[in-house]
């Protein structure tokens, strides 16, 4: 690997572009010289080597001659899957154990080593599975890969899912925030060892938890090796065979209707079970949690984001209170559809009324909205969803901030799989689906952003209906051949992603405004003359007699604005580098104050903004100060 290392290094200093396709060039290159398996030498081994020699064999580095210009050079040619931080920021999901559901929603998968509507196969809940869902293990494990594929890591977004978040216990979700702060506090990155999908090609899931399981306590961090070893010494297993024996039974049952999700999951994991014996360390107090959020505010990796999901009818001023003292940004809600008859058939026990309700408390509250809206459902139609989803998009009780929008998926195990046997339900076919996804992106306003259109399962999961993982770009090819020169103009098509923007050429653009029932929103975005967006701010004007004639409910006052989010895109870089990407240029503080001074202009006192604990630092150099939930600052 050393000599494909000095290759690169090489071609660099001569002034030449080494992309992927000159860099599969090189390795095969060296393979053939060495009389090598390709595989040994693929791009994602080269940066753990690079990593490896830097940290472990400084005269051997040092020799390669690498400056810090040339090293961020090389970092871009080695980096693994850029994308994964073009919005500026790394991604780290993380999936709560199983538990009992407070729906049962037709279409919902019944896996019962996951908690409700996940499979083991997706990929986070496999991984999530390998470390026991503890949220410490999984935070470790993903911080390894994203380090060893080349990502800055020093602004994090955590994205806990697995169902309805309050439906667990309080002091569970208290540990698990907890947890996962204390884990990026620790900085608990291994080697190779901890990633065993790095350590050589074809390597099984299976065997992947068994390298892991087996690597010598000193080749772990300290939390993580100790971790491990408590959860083997409960009996409980992560290897392939023995959990899908485990729950053979009980699985059986569920996917053949004899018994429910619910009361199977209780008889898995509840009191008597290995899993309930962990239950009983799987609590935190709200000191414990404080503690480490306010060591993350200047920890090495910040948490710039934490998002949880959960139901409509779940949307409390209570709830919501509690998400945010847990440090909270962001709420992934399951919405499906506004049919009040859909809702019904599909058995989803919410009504239209709570979900305004439910926008309604989270918008007061400062909360990103992130929606989940699904096409095909047991009674729909593709005209019927067209309208469902412009609905959605154009009401003013509604216009979330994300969305997910993708087709309903026939799983096994899933009650959906009677009313099609039943011809009951059929999936859409392709042209339907093409069709209804291209006009929901067309009506899908700029300040809105589709972050999926398929949901992240298996193909060998999916019984019938869209196994394309492509699907949104079919979307966008689909578009283009329609040639009726109509816009996209959702946030995510729109991104400078990985590309730079020219500053110079960055116009704010302050025309989209929206109306809710309780506030006016403003959207300001920094515009590239092609109409790419390099940054934005949500602002929210609360209505000044719903909040006073709320006041017992809500954490804010009528004179409050809020600031619920601010982001400025471009390749993450690490705190201190001072890179091309827009991050690094003010943006963000124009936004900040262009809101002030719009919020100031409005009449308002006092503006808060829904800080992470990350970027506390961040607004209290802009003047804000500490202010219960929020950060405040008076106008």
């Amino acid at each position: 690997m050393e000599q494909i290392i000095l290759n690169i290094l090489e071609a660099l200093r001569r002034g030449e572009t080494v992309d992927d396709k000159a860099l599969v060039k090189l390795i095969h290159a060296e393979a053939r010289r060495e009389g090598a398996d390709k595989r040994d030498l693929a791009k994602r081994r080269l940066l753990p080597f690079y990593q490896r020699v830097k940290r472990e064999e400084s005269a051997r580095w040092a020799a390669w001659n690498v400056d810090a210009d040339l090293e961020r050079q090389l970092l871009r040619v080695l980096r693994m899957k850029p994308r994964r931080t073009a919005s500026g920021v790394a991604t780290i999901t993380v999936i709560t154990k199983p538990w009992p559901c407070s729906g049962d929603c037709l279409f919902c998968p019944n896996d019962l080593r996951m908690p409700k509507s996940y499979l083991h196969a997706e990929p986070a809940c496999a991984r999530a599975e390998q470390n026991c869902f503890d949220p410490y293990l999984q935070v470790s494990a993903r911080l390894t890969a994203l380090s060893q594929m080349g990502h800055a890591t020093d602004k994090i977004e955590l994205i806990v899912l697995g169902g309805t978040w309050s439906d667990y216990p309080q002091g569970y979700q208290t540990w698990f925030m907890s947890e996962l702060f204390r884990a990026l506090n620790d900085d608990a990155v291994a080697g190779v060892v901890a990633n065993p999908m790095l350590a050589r090609p074809g390597i099984s899931r299976a065997e992947a938890g068994r390298l892991l399981d087996d690597a010598p306590a000193d080749a772990l961090p300290p939390v993580v090796a100790e971790r491990r070893e408590r959860y083997r010494a409960a009996g409980i297993v992560t290897d392939e065979a023995e959990l899908a024996s485990g729950v053979a039974d009980e699985q059986g049952r569920v996917d053949a209707a004899v018994g429910g999700y619910n009361r199977a999951v209780r008889r898995l994991y509840g009191p008597g079970t290995p899993w309930g014996e962990v239950t009983e360390w799987q609590t935190a107090t709200m000191e414990e949690l404080e503690r480490q959020q306010r060591i993350n505010e200047t920890a090495k990796h910040r948490v710039v984001g934490l998002v949880i999901e959960t139901r409509p009818d779940a949307v409390t001023p209570q709830a919501l209170t509690l998400i945010r003292r847990l440090g909270c940004t962001k709420i992934q809600m399951g919405i499906q559809s506004l049919d009040q008859h859909l809702l019904d058939i599909n058995e989803r026990r919410i009504s239209v009324a709570q979900i305004e309700r439910a926008f309604s408390l989270a918008r007061l509250f400062g909360f990103k909205i992130h929606a989940h809206f699904m096409l095909n459902l047991l009674g729909a139609t593709p005209e019927g969803d067209k309208r469902d989803y412009e609905r959605f998009m154009t009401e003013g009780a509604f216009m979330p901030d994300e969305v997910k929008v993708y087709p309903c998926a026939l799983i096994e195990g899933s009650r959906l799989v009677g009313c099609y046997e039943r011809g009951e339900w059929r999936p859409y076919t392709e042209e339907e689906l093409l069709d209804v996804l291209a006009d929901d992106i067309v009506v899908t306003p700029s300040f809105c952003r589709i972050s999926r259109m398929i949901r992240d399962f298996s193909s060998d999961d999916i019984m019938v209906g869209n196994k394309k993982p492509n699907l949104r770009q079919l979307v966008e090819n689909r578009l283009a051949a329609r040639g009726d020169g109509a816009t996209v103009r959702e946030i995510r098509y729109r991104e400078i992603s990985t590309a730079g923007a020219d500053l110079d050429e960055l116009t704010l653009d302050e025309e989209v405004v929206y109306e809710t029932p309780v506030t006016h929103e403003r959207f300001l975005q920094w515009v590239t003359p092609e109409g790419k967006i390099a940054g934005f701010l949500r602002l929210s004007l609360p209505d000044r007699s719903f909040v006073a004639a709320h006041a017992d409910e809500l954490p804010t006052g009528p004179e409050e604005a809020m600031i619920r989010e601010v982001h400025v895109y471009g390749m993450a870089a690490r705190v201190g580098d001072q890179g091309q990407a827009a991050q690094h240029h003010g943006l963000g503080r124009l936004l900040v104050e262009r809101a002030c001074q719009i919020a100031r202009d409005a009449g308002y006192t006092h503006i808060n903004v829904i800080s992470a604990i990350g970027t506390r630092e961040y607004y209290r150099h802009l003047g804000f100060c500490d202010h219960g939930l929020y950060l405040q600052k008076e106008l």
